[in-house]
């Protein structure tokens, strides 16, 4: 989505993270780090930086919906930089023990700096932050989540898997229809969970079509559910 808002921005964020590094690698280089980016507290170590900024450019993709568009915002925001500012002065303009969600980037193909998911790395963080050993299995096991359309089609009825495809988790959502009754809806230009947000006036028409949709759904299940009885 970046890359799609602006070029130079995406550039400019993939170029950032060796720059964060390369600053912080300097015997003063966490305190520049700290003043560039206003922080509150000091910096302790370059990854709290890159992980907050991943964070966020993270949101702003999951969350870009109309009016604003979070992600044309923070584009915005590192284009318009005054000219001469270099890459960090121009990424500080722009950025003004169930459930366990494998979040990770293999090569650095993208804008985002390479940080694959690490299990173990995971579990120790839980353990020593909360004293908690996570489960990474108990999802699936419990809800037979290996062979998802399987289990659905045999077990699962009335559900609507609504995607937006802006939405960066929409690559693992269920994007075509199980059954007659578990269907699933998606939009081009929607994001994450853009269509349980209360409706606005300036609402896009594909929005308002999206929703209308799953609202005649569901009107069809409760007009069988009552001519079933």
């Amino acid at each position: 989505l970046m890359q799609e808002a602006s070029e130079s921005c995406y550039n400019t964020i993939k170029e950032s993270w060796s720059e964060i590094d390369k600053v912080a690698a300097q015997s003063n280089g966490l305190y520049l780090l700290s003043k560039k980016f206003k922080t509150c507290k000091p910096l302790k170590n370059a990854s709290d930086l890159k992980e907050y900024l991943d964070s966020l450019y993270s949101v702003a993709a999951q969350y870009d919906r109309p009016p604003k568009y979070p992600v044309n915002v923070v584009c915005n925001g590192i284009d318009g930089a005054l000219k001469g500012k270099d890459i960090l002065g121009r990424i500080f303009s722009g950025v003004v023990a169930e459930l366990v969600i494998p979040i990770g980037r293999g090569s650095n193909d993208t804008m985002f700096y390479a940080a694959p998911f690490d299990l173990k790395e995971y579990s120790d963080s839980c353990k020593e932050y909360y004293g908690v050993s996570p489960r990474p299995h108990w999802i699936t096991t419990y809800y037979g989540g290996h062979h998802v359309k399987e289990v659905l089609n045999r077990f699962g009825s009335n559900i609507i898997f609504s995607n937006g495809l802006r939405d960066p988790y929409s690559t693992g959502g269920v994007l075509e229809n199980i059954s007659t009754s578990i269907v699933a809806v998606k939009t081009k230009k929607g994001s994450h969970c853009l269509d349980i947000v209360s409706p606005r006036d300036d609402d896009p028409n594909w929005l308002v079509l999206q929703r209308n949709i799953e609202i005649e759904i569901i009107n069809e299940w409760i007009m069988k559910y009552y001519q079933d009885l």
